[in-house]
């Protein structure tokens, strides 16, 4: 059989592409190498019973109503607003920082306006900003700085604040108020039955075939079809041409407690300064779940793995667009999602880089 359409990759660009693509009444043929759907926002159920994420936590939120009501026709919700804390010295502080996490750290009592102020009295102005460091300095100062991102850094990206693009860091707030959610998006749900449950509604037409544990080399040879869009990792892609470009791995340590009905107070706690790990997380308090015993999984970075996050650094954004200037001259391969793309996207980014695809490809 020949098909419109080769999908290489079914995680959320995969699969929102397929979608798209099968609606304009095109032919598809969706594969990937693992055994699931999902990419790495598939869930599965433990052996317990407990609804986890294999690959890490998936928390969903955007402020684009669009991408929201898109989802929304394959799946429920679950209205879910993610705290995180931060174990500094023997004390739980809420994180992004905000006013609670300045307060208690140094036993102070201030206002909103006492907190702007002491923010404004210990920053570091730095100007220009290039990397994460001077966004650090130049928001909360050294002590802060040390306190909650310095060790944290070193951990998820095996660099230095000062290797890192000043983007990395400029993703995470602070506040002077008590806010104290992670996400202040618009939109913060959960899907009601779980990713997997929205992507196989997702995938339900009948001009979308479904392969599975199946490599793009095999498929190259296997298979005929006019066009393809790749979400691989773009330097797979070309072979590796130009050298490989540096993507930061984890090793998920899951762990099921029988005896156990809530193991942490929110649903992710980071460690910026202890342990080899940077992060716990508790799937329950994610999905609402509730039950006997709890699982949690502990998130180790490492450089060798799958790749998980593009680093993002000058040298590296260089190398890319060497990869991306020759994908711009293909005419029957299109490129989208965060490894295709080396962009450090959230999910509801992907999904929206994905539609905006299917749109310029059915407008030729």
């Amino acid at each position: 059989m020949k098909y419109d359409f080769l999908i290489v990759g079914a995680g959320f660009a995969g699969c929102v592409c397929a979608r798209q693509l099968a609606e304009n009444d095109k032919t598809v043929l969706l594969i990937d190498r693992r055994d699931h759907i999902g990419g790495n926002a598939y869930d599965t159920h433990d052996a317990q019973g407990v609804l986890i994420h294999p690959y890490g936590p998936h928390i969903f939120h955007t402020n684009a109503k669009r991408i929201f009501v898109y989802l929304s026709r394959f799946t429920n919700w679950r209205f879910y607003e993610h705290r995180v804390l931060a174990k500094v010295g023997d004390q739980w502080l809420p994180i992004p920082i905000n006013r609670t996490t300045i307060n208690r750290l140094y036993g102070l009592s201030l206002d909103e306006q006492g907190i702007a102020d002491y923010l404004e009295a210990h920053r570091e102005p730095h100007d220009p900003i290039r990397t994460s460091e001077d966004v650090v300095l130049n928001s909360v100062g050294r002590d802060l700085c040390d306190k909650f991102f310095r060790g944290y850094t070193r951990k998820q990206w095996g660099l230095e604040l000062s290797q890192l693009s000043a983007g990395v860091a400029a993703r995470i707030p602070v506040r002077t108020n008590d806010d104290d959610r992670y996400f202040t998006d618009t939109y913060q749900f959960m899907p009601a039955e779980g990713y997997s449950r929205m992507f196989e509604r997702m995938l339900d037409h009948g001009n979308i075939e479904i392969r599975l544990g199946l490599d793009f080399a095999d498929a190259r040879e296997q298979e005929t079809y006019a066009h393809t869009v790749y979400t691989g990792p773009i330097d797979a892609f070309y072979g590796f041409r130009f050298g490989q470009l540096p993507y930061r791995s984890l090793h998920f340590e899951h762990q099921h407690l029988p005896d156990v009905s809530r193991y942490q107070p929110v649903g992710t706690v980071n460690y910026p300064n202890d342990h080899d790990y940077t992060r716990i997380t508790e799937f329950r308090h994610l999905t609402g779940e509730c039950g006997a015993g709890t699982s949690i999984v502990r998130e180790y970075p490492r450089a060798e793995g799958d790749p998980y996050y593009p680093v993002l650094r000058p040298e590296n954004n260089a190398l890319f667009k060497r990869y991306e200037a020759l994908s711009q001259a293909e005419r029957t391969v299109t490129f989208v999602g965060r490894l295709a793309q080396y962009k450090y996207y959230n999910m509801d980014q992907v999904v929206a880089a994905a539609l905006n695809m299917v749109g310029g490809l059915i407008s030729q």
